[in-house]
């Protein structure tokens, strides 16, 4: 009897209080097909998310870690991902801030980890859902699908 215990007790499972990573690599895939922007580009802009204002040093230091592409930051700025907050003032760096695209695709990103909105299934809004023979997007559409359906049921069930 005393066995049964200790076999049942290392069988019950307690559920995760945190799974929003579950479906990461379906959203940064989404992500980078709807945006047409680099899996290094989007990580350096979810690390700058939080940081407010920032010189390119402290851009540099991130990107010390990350896949090699010297004029990353360069592009990013180029195609306003990232903006000139400020201008280089005698001593005081220049500083920079994600600009309103990069603040956009990061909060979307956010909200669709959070369960709180879906990836849109149609195939005009989501270039993922565009009827080609790729196969690695017919695996992510079932994916996303199977993603979309369970935030709806959670929306359902969410207490009001």
């Amino acid at each position: 009897m005393n066995l049964n215990k200790k076999l049942r007790k290392n069988y019950d499972r307690k559920e995760p209080s945190n799974d929003y990573l579950k479906y990461w690599k379906a959203v940064k895939h989404w992500a980078r097909a709807t945006y047409n922007i680099s899996t290094g580009d989007l990580e350096m802009m979810l690390f700058l998310y939080s940081e407010g204002l920032f010189t390119r040093k402290q851009c540099d230091e991130f990107h010390e870690i990350m896949s090699w592409d010297k004029m990353r930051f360069h592009k990013l700025l180029k195609e306003k991902w990232i903006i000139v907050w400020r201008e280089r003032i005698g001593n005081e760096s220049k500083l920079y801030e994600l600009g309103f695209k990069g603040k956009r695709i990061v909060s979307t990103i956010y909200k669709k980890l959070n369960m709180e909105e879906t990836i849109s299934e149609s195939p005009y809004r989501n270039p993922i859902f565009k009827s080609d023979t790729k196969y690695s997007n017919k695996v992510y559409r079932k994916i996303i699908k199977k993603m979309n359906l369970a935030i709806r049921q959670q929306q359902r069930h969410a207490p009001e």
